[in-house]
């Protein structure tokens, strides 16, 4: 069977790696370094502003500038890593993420450090997908459940672990750490895969097949680069500025939709493809696509709005409420190995219907808690939730992955890790927007029902009275009026996000059962 037509089996893979665990540290870490820079910053922006005499609005573009820079690159990266090897490309990345990440600690100004951040991004873009094409790629099939376990557990863990571990190190030590702390892993990890890492007999084949074939798409190229960085500006940008009321956000949006259409026809007209979107006609690299995007979307929305919902409302400090997430964390360590085992010898539609299920259920009970609810039970409830995407993660994966050729993996990686990001912003940008029109909407209901006639009212207003003059009562009922708004808009996200959960289960049912793995002789082949 010629290698275009062959899926990764354990003779495509590198054979001169010992044990592909080994491996799979080595890749793991690396993607683990990137996606926790995704969050890290987000509860230093204070610090940065404070440092690099900045407004918050300026600093944000610390977040904007890595995202934008990230979603251009990635879905390049399997063009990338066909033409200069998957090796080459993954410790190149490397290393220029880990200066970029000791020039970002080191930046005088807010100009150099978004300058850094750019750098990292593109760099960072690569981390992900390369890492699990390499993984895919080293394991054979009755392995990959392990794998795909091991670098889930990198994508999953890092968000939850960056806010309390950015909260600590800039409240203890400086902002510029949480930049710095990257150098030694990633002088570590660049020394290991110099030298455990090797392209498989099959890549470098296609990477010489690619050199001869040439023909770089400098329109394909732009029109990625335009339509996936005006996208992650859009989810970025939009809620702050109001959405289609902005011009900036109209424009974006026209901008967006039109170089997208384009890159669409482009890239299914050409015969070499930057990105081979010919890929998603196979149904369960399709489904596969959408359930990660849905279920990043849940997650990361959820980590968004826990630690919001716990430091405005509840009273947290930014690393009390890091501290409460993290225990989930932990229990996501030894969830996702066990899912690994039993991918594969279990129907993965079956893993995935429990996993959304057990996902509704959890963001059902965090959106049925009061204002009196304990630090503990908010560390069940997060852990419920993490054991729900803990069921998710592995096997989706396994679903989309199964009956692509050996020679796509890495385009498919791309796909599916750019599928992964635009659902975690596309979920993030929906529930901010979500959370701040349910607020207003809450806050006129509330103020429509307090009547001067009503005895609990005037039992409220003169018991505050009796402290102190009347504007004052009144300012502080107004206080309560808005402060109970947000509470009951923040139980309404983790509502619809439980409901999203639960209509997602019968879509996973359209993808085909990957073939069952019992050992070596695992099936060659599947066609979506």
């Amino acid at each position: 069977m010629s290698d275009a037509g062959a899926t990764a089996t354990p003779a495509s893979g590198s054979t001169r790696v010992r044990s592909p665990y080994v491996i799979a540290v080595i890749c793991g870490m690396a993607a683990f370094m990137e996606v926790l820079d995704m969050s890290i910053a987000n509860v230093s922006l204070l610090h940065i502003a404070g440092s690099l005499s900045a407004s918050r609005e300026e600093a944000t573009w610390v977040l904007t500038s890595y995202l934008v820079a990230n979603a251009i690159i990635l879905p390049m990266t399997g063009w990338l890593s066909d033409r200069i090897g998957r090796k080459r490309y993954y410790l190149g990345s490397l290393a220029i993420f880990t200066l970029a990440s000791v020039a970002c600690g080191l930046a005088p100004s807010l100009e150099m450090l978004i300058l850094g951040r750019v750098v990292q991004g593109m760099a960072g873009g690569a981390l992900q997908p390369v890492s699990q094409a390499i993984l895919n790629e080293a394991f054979p099939p009755e392995k990959r459940g392990m794998a795909i376990a091991v670098y889930g557990l990198a994508v999953i863990v890092g968000p939850a672990l960056g806010p309390p571990l950015g909260g600590f190190l800039s409240d203890q030590y400086s902002w510029h750490w949480i930049f710095l702390i990257n150098a030694p892993v990633g002088v570590l990890l660049f020394m290991l895969g110099t030298r455990l890492l090797h392209d498989p007999p099959a890549q470098q084949a296609r990477q010489r097949a690619a050199a001869e074939r040439g023909g770089f798409d400098p329109w394909g190229f732009a029109l990625i680069a335009i339509s996936m960085g005006s996208l992650q500006l859009i989810l970025d940008l939009g809620q702050q500025e109001d959405w289609l009321a902005s011009n900036l956000i109209r424009t974006l949006v026209v901008v967006c939709v039109l170089s997208f259409a384009f890159m669409i026809r482009r890239e299914l007209s050409h015969a070499h493809p930057i990105i081979n979107l010919r890929l998603l006609a196979n149904r369960n690299f399709a489904v596969g696509n959408l359930m990660i995007a849905a279920m990043y979307g849940t997650l990361m929305s959820a980590t968004v709005m826990l630690p919001l919902l716990m430091q405005s409302m509840l009273g947290y400090s930014a690393l009390g409420a890091g501290l409460v997430m993290s225990p989930a964390a932990l229990v996501m360590a030894f969830m996702m190995p066990l899912v690994g085992r039993i991918t594969g010898r279990v129907d993965e539609r079956l893993l995935v219907s429990l996993g959304f299920f057990s996902l509704s259920l959890a963001m059902l009970a965090m959106g049925s808690i009061s204002l009196n609810v304990s630090e503990d039970q908010l560390i069940w409830l997060r852990t419920a939730q993490l054991l729900g995407v803990g069921l998710l993660f592995v096997p989706i994966s396994g679903l989309a992955y199964v009956g692509l050729p050996t020679a796509e993996l890495g385009n498919a990686s791309a796909i599916f890790n750019l599928a992964r990001n635009l659902g975690g912003g596309i979920g993030v940008s929906l529930m901010t927007t979500f959370l701040a029109r349910q607020t207003q909407s809450h806050q006129v209901h509330l103020v429509d029902r307090i009547s001067p006639l009503d005895p609990a009212y005037q039992e409220t207003m003169s018991a505050m009275q009796s402290l102190g003059d009347p504007l004052t009562s009144q300012a502080v009922m107004a206080a309560e009026v808005t402060r109970q708004a947000s509470f009951l808009a923040f139980m309404d996200n983790f509502q619809f996000l439980a409901l999203a959960a639960i209509v997602l289960i019968p879509v996973i049912w359209i993808a085909r059962r990957a073939p069952q793995v019992h050992g070596p002789a695992a099936p060659a082949e599947y066609h979506g």
